[in-house]
């Protein structure tokens, strides 16, 4: 039998000798996860004995830590919006920047008022985090919630029913605008959210192993100079949001600028701002739409 400061001390140097960032911090929560127990358990109670089993199952996810997979897909969930998400590879893991996305949007509804039903449109549904906090923290809004990957879309769904908002929620499998065809979807979006892919195909392999090697690369790769999917999502975002819709896009590093050009040039939207996140980065492109020259 070996106790709890003993697996530690021993996971940490496993993890130590790969180079990882947070040894300590990673040793914790995985061992927490295998306990089911939080990290307040193992200062307590670090002469604590625990089980062969355990052990062995510590053991295993410390060597998957060692070989790079993250540890949000290990421990299967991820905060987001002060929410817990399930994530597993196959989907990408909700990032604090994209919060500063999410609130932006939030902080738009709340200020125009009214307590009629505000209908949100997310390209991209990933894990689900941006369709369902919007729907957890609006509680007016109606989500429709677009992606290729049935993966994604599975995980979405049950990342919705887990914080209740599945019925404010409905998923479509598409390219991005492909499931908003048709009188339904013309005109009629309140918003339009989306935190596209944005890394430059030939900068993929060189991200941490972490992402490169495990997370989809279909939500990250953004074309030749990551801006593929911005150029699609502007070209058509005011054919389907109302007269006054807002668009909200999250962007890579040095994107912000390019963006905004794209609305600019569009001649389709107004009140262009740049959204900075903690670190001062242009995190954030918002824009409403102005379809007076359309006879809208």
């Amino acid at each position: 039998m070996m106790r709890i400061r003993e697996v530690l001390q021993e996971a940490v140097e496993k993890l130590k000798t790969v180079g990882k960032a947070t040894p300590l911090l990673d040793a914790e929560v995985l061992l927490c996860h295998v306990l089911h127990m939080d990290r307040l358990y193992l200062y307590i109670h670090r002469d604590r004995e625990i089980s062969a089993e355990q052990v062995k199952a510590y053991g295993r996810l410390i060597e998957k830590r060692r070989q790079g997979v993250p540890v949000q897909y290990l421990i299967h969930r991820q905060e987001f919006m002060g929410l817990e998400f399930y994530v597993e590879e196959g989907v990408l893991i909700p990032r604090p920047d994209t919060e500063i996305l999410v609130e932006a949007v939030i902080r738009w509804v709340q200020g125009i008022g009214g307590q009629g039903q505000i209908s949100i449109a997310d390209l991209g549904t990933g894990s689900g985090a941006i369709s369902v906090s919007l729907a957890y923290y609006l509680q007016h809004a109606y989500i429709y919630s677009v992606d290729l990957s049935p993966k994604a879309l599975a995980i979405g769904k049950k990342n919705a029913e887990i914080h209740g908002v599945e019925g404010r929620i409905e998923f479509f499998r598409g390219d991005l605008f492909e499931p908003f065809q048709g009188e339904r979807f013309m005109g009629k979006l309140d918003v339009l959210v989306s935190n596209p892919p944005y890394i430059p195909r030939k900068e993929i392999s060189c991200l941490q192993p972490e992402v490169a090697k495990y997370e989809p690369k279909l939500a990250l790769d953004g074309g030749e100079d990551g801006l593929d999917f911005y150029r699609r999502i502007v070209g058509e975002a005011y054919l389907f949001l109302k007269n006054g819709g807002l668009i909200a896009l999250e962007v890579g590093h040095h994107q912000a600028d390019a963006v905004k050009k794209m609305m600019e040039d569009k001649k389709k939207y107004t009140e262009i701002q740049k959204i900075r996140d903690l670190a001062g980065i242009e995190r954030v492109v918002t824009a409403v739409v102005d379809k007076r020259d359309m006879g809208a």
